[in-house]
């Protein structure tokens, strides 16, 4: 059993690495401002209605 769990601590270990947590944190910032500033609907969705 303590080889598995070396192997999951190690994945996580790669898995969370800082680069990849400035990626993950950079991609919801950008998500969150692109949801906070979109409020408006485009117009061009219901031009065929």
């Amino acid at each position: 059993m303590s080889g598995i769990k070396a192997v999951l601590k190690s994945l996580l270990a790669r898995l969370f690495s800082r680069e990849n947590v400035f990626a993950l944190l950079l991609c919801l910032i950008v998500l969150l401002v692109i949801i906070v500033t979109a409020d408006t609907s485009p117009q061009w969705i219901y031009q065929g209605f």
